[in-house]
């Protein structure tokens, strides 16, 4: 059996993982991921009960229970590279024996659910629109290095998209990886669901032009006419790709909404959308506490 090198997964002297500084013990099977490390308390604000709270940098964590229902929700910071960090050792937590370093020989599967916000790139979609990521699209390249990339993708969309949208040979490959069917069917009837685009980068890489121009403004006039098989393109945000395609390589079950709060297309936006946000929190809260009662297959 491999032995995993302590340069390969950093254990602090307290027995935590390295970046999150979380020990084993301390992590819930169902995970809430926002990006904001300000909005854990806010969600943890909603727990009945909490047994821990652990911080490092922009990562932090609280554990407690809502509705009986044990949870954890951590925070992310911006962009796929830290969504690698948190994925790796979230996993790492529940999968891996810290004594002997090795992997455990029966897996934990987590519940994993970011909670985020985004902007839409469709007309039809408006300012408080909960959408969840039946599909996110990887312009960051994150999953490009990993093994068994393709064997988690969707190839088929992803070469109609190169093709048809004239994708440079400059810019990494893109991917396209699907959420977990059960959190697909659990959100149904309070999310629109579409493709969602995860930017590596908020101004240029979402088609923003401030002082520097796009090297192609019209990229997201093209994502929006982009269609296959019924599916379109519906938002952008910084993050899903790689919580999707690492939770599939890995076996969890992974999803993201996200609340709009900008119109790419009617080029509006609404900086006061926290009341959104708590809709979105409550709303997945009551979902995720309901799967303890009716569901309890998600976390085996």
């Amino acid at each position: 059996m491999r032995k995993i090198a302590s340069s390969e997964l950093i254990i602090n002297d307290d027995g935590s993982v390295f970046h999150l500084h979380l020990r084993p013990e301390q992590l819930a099977d169902t995970v809430i991921l926002v990006g904001d490390p300000g909005r854990v308390a806010k969600v943890a604000g909603y727990f009945d009960t909490t047994e821990c709270r652990a911080a490092n940098r922009e990562f932090v964590t609280v554990t407690g229970t809502y509705r009986g229902k044990r949870m954890s929700v951590v925070s992310t910071g911006i962009g796929t590279d830290n969504i690698d960090i948190v994925i790796n050792e979230l996993d790492a937590l529940v999968n891996v024996d810290f004594d002997t370093r090795t992997e455990k020989p029966q897996p934990t599967v987590l519940t994993l659910l970011r909670l985020g916000t985004c902007g839409a790139i469709q007309p039809d979609l408006k300012i408080g629109d909960l959408i969840l990521s039946d599909m996110s699209v990887g312009f960051d390249g994150l999953l490009n290095f990993y093994k068994g990339r393709d064997a988690v993708c969707d190839l088929a969309i992803e070469q109609a998209f190169v093709n048809e949208v004239g994708w440079s040979d400059r810019w990494t490959r893109p991917y396209f990886v699907a959420c977990s069917r059960k959190l697909a069917t659990l959100f149904a009837d309070t999310t629109v669901r579409g493709m969602t685009v995860s930017a590596p980068g908020f101004y240029a890489p979402q088609g923003r032009w401030v002082r520097l121009e796009p090297a192609d403004p019209q990229l997201n006039a093209r994502l929006e006419r982009f269609t296959f098989d019924g599916r379109r393109f519906t938002n952008i945000e910084m993050e899903s790709s790689a919580l999707a395609g690492l939770a599939r390589l890995m076996g969890h079950e992974a999803a993201t909404i996200c609340t709009v709060i900008a119109q790419r297309v009617a080029l509006d936006a609404c900086p006061d959308y926290q009341p959104f946000v708590d809709k979105m929190i409550v709303m997945s809260l009551e979902k995720l506490s309901g799967v303890s009662k009716n569901d309890v297959s998600l976390n085996k």
